[in-house]
């Protein structure tokens, strides 16, 4: 599990208990194509890098109608996507681990990518727990996931070219916020607009 939490309205952390959201299983996401021996003068050149975050769970509409501390929402999958990473025209002996290694690299990522035996299902046990400050309203709260996807060229020296294509993410989290505050994230927004009041602060912003 790869997970991250949202900041609440208040900008305190919440405690979050996600569970379901970072399963992992076998298989290699290892689609080869064009193949380049792996050298010790070997570069990898990027292009096309794009990020995308997709809403992947969401609560019903939560509504308090008096002061609330602690609060357990259920998480309802969006749909029934597994992601995985997957890589394609790997260069030989690098695999699609050491492929999407070199892109975190290139990323300067805070933390490994999604690696190739890694996965994000659906699964119907996901929660989100707030512990922390006095709840009151309407709030919103949902779970996401962080793709990456990228091309690349690798090239051996002044030898062969590998060229190929990654997908895989760099984090996977949970949001909860008063419907008062708009979220600063493109899934907090989508998930604000589909359960918050429409003349809501964060509807209206989404």
């Amino acid at each position: 599990m790869r997970g991250a939490i949202r900041r609440t309205a208040a900008g305190l952390v919440v405690g979050v208990l996600v569970t379901g959201l970072g399963a992992c299983t076998g298989g290699s996401g290892d689609d080869r194509g064009d193949k380049a021996e792996v050298c010790t003068d070997g570069a990898y050149t990027w292009s096309g890098v794009t990020r995308e975050q997709r809403l992947t769970a969401l609560s019903d509409p939560i509504r308090f109608k008096k002061k609330t501390g602690t609060y357990t929402s259920r998480l309802e999958p969006l749909g029934d996507t597994v992601y995985r990473p997957s890589v394609t025209g790997a260069p030989e002996g690098a695999g699609a681990a050491g492929v999407i290694k070199a892109l975190g690299r290139h990323l300067k990522a805070e933390k490994p990518l999604a690696g190739p035996s890694e996965t994000e299902r659906p699964a119907q046990d996901h929660f989100f727990e707030s512990s922390t400050g006095a709840h009151e309203g309407a709030y919103y709260a949902w779970a996401a996931i962080d793709l990456v996807e990228a091309d690349f060229t690798y090239t051996c020296g002044d030898g062969d070219t590998a060229k190929g294509h990654v997908r895989t993410w760099d984090g996977t989290g949970a949001g909860f916020l008063s419907c008062s505050w708009p979220s600063d994230e493109p899934a907090g927004r989508l998930a604000a607009q589909r359960t918050c009041p429409a003349g809501s602060k964060a509807a209206k912003d989404a």
